[in-house]
């Protein structure tokens, strides 16, 4: 890895976790790639984010108390410092390759024909800095017809069948997920061959690019479950994982509100009809035999349970769950689980003082490391709070970084 002199206590070696003194030079906006640039700042990795004038557009995104400043930004992008460069303009663009030069990893979301037009593209980087990492997430890989469309995604969820799987689960009309499953999920899997990446440039000294598209990732996510049958040729069962599709497959209810539990493996099975005074049945029925007939039968079953759950309590159920150990969780709200009482012994939320917004709930990095802890490294920051330090960094002197900023190629923010 590169070493660097960023005046910043948060590329400090001692302090740093397992990326520290590693460069990520971050051409991302939105929510896919600023995850898991995020990520990579956490990990101790030096993160710039460089921005277009008008800024990443999920600045706007959510409640805020300062203009650019919007509660999902808040969660994708601490961990990172600003820089705004004007890519349209040859002066923001050589400056951009300016920070390129000595940086270890590249990540942008933009499509590779809008970074080709840019200049940035893979084979314009390695030239002036072949030990690069050159990371793309954008929708589809680039050998097919559906290479230069955009992507975002809910589109993704359409294309992996995720609102058609909804459908066939409870009968309703096809819907999205309510969560960004595809940005995160794709922003996890690109954390992992960033860094598997960069094991192989520790080890050669050569960089290399990386194709990242939503499309075929989260494909084999779904088709994981749901080539079930067609996993053989010629197919010997339609595609859909029967369990996953049975319409009962939902929090049971109870008599005061929901639980959720998964009684899956024969000792959870077992387990539970123990503690219901009931094991003469489990034994006595087939159905239960083991997980090729649990399939079998699994809308009568999950039928069955869902009516015996409506007789207790969420707290009589939780009770006899534990005592079973069959793993369960009460339904929470967005609200319960913010208030969730192992999160607060764990130390996962903590109250922060970011600099211009004020008291911010922040979330803990969810792993624990015996030695090189990642953590949150830096506030948030603002649109092109570091312009000016970051270009002092690669050499840039006062005069030069005030002409870039009188032509609009980049923003100085006030100090």
């Amino acid at each position: 890895m590169n070493e660097h002199d960023d005046n910043n206590d948060d590329d400090d070696e001692e302090d740093g976790g397992p990326l520290a003194g590693v460069r990520v030079i971050d051409f991302s906006n939105m929510l896919m790639a600023p995850y898991a640039t995020q990520i990579l700042g956490d990990m101790g990795a030096a993160v710039i984010k460089v921005e277009s004038p008008q800024g990443d557009p999920i600045r706007g995104i959510g409640p805020m108390r300062h203009p650019g400043m919007g509660a999902i930004f808040l969660n994708t992008n601490r961990s990172k410092r600003s820089i705004v460069l004007d890519l349209k303009q040859g002066a923001g663009r050589a400056a951009a390759l300016d920070l390129l030069r000595g940086a270890d990893v590249l990540v942008t979301n933009l499509r590779p024909q809008t970074m080709r037009g840019l200049g940035l593209d893979y084979e314009a980087v390695a030239a002036i800095n072949p030990r690069i990492v050159y990371a793309g997430l954008f929708g589809f890989g680039q050998d097919g017809p559906y290479a230069a469309r955009p992507a975002f995604d809910d589109l993704i969820q359409g294309g992996i069948g995720v609102p058609w799987l909804a459908h066939l689960a409870d009968g309703g009309a096809p819907r999205y997920a309510p969560t960004a499953i595809v940005d995160r999920g794709v922003a996890l899997w690109a954390v992992g061959q960033i860094n598997a990446a960069l094991v192989h440039q520790l080890r050669t000294g050569r960089g290399q690019k990386i194709d990242i598209p939503m499309f075929e990732m989260m494909a084999s996510f779904v088709l994981g479950d749901h080539l079930n049958g067609h996993a053989f040729e010629p197919p010997v069962a339609p595609p859909g994982y029967p369990r996953m599709l049975n319409p009962d497959r939902r929090p049971y209810e109870t008599r005061d509100g929901f639980v959720c539990a998964m009684i899956y493996t024969d000792r959870h099975w077992r387990a539970f009809f123990r503690a219901l005074g009931r094991e003469a049945e489990f034994d006595a029925d087939p159905r239960y035999r083991d997980m090729t007939s649990r399939t079998r039968h699994i809308a009568a079953l999950y039928a069955e349970l869902a009516a015996l759950l409506r007789t207790r309590t969420t707290a009589e159920w939780m009770a006899l769950f534990i005592a079973a150990d069959v793993p369960a969780m009460p339904l929470h709200t967005m609200e319960s689980l913010i208030a969730d009482p192992h999160l607060a012994a764990t130390g996962f939320f903590a109250i922060v003082e970011h600099p211009t917004e004020g008291a911010l709930r922040q979330m803990a990095y969810p792993s624990a490391w015996s030695d090189t802890q990642p953590q949150p490294r830096g506030a948030v920051p603002r649109l092109g709070e570091h312009s000016a330090q970051v270009l002092r960094e690669i050499g840039y002197d006062d005069d030069r970084i005030a002409a870039l900023a009188a032509a609009g190629a980049t923003r100085i923010e006030p100090c």
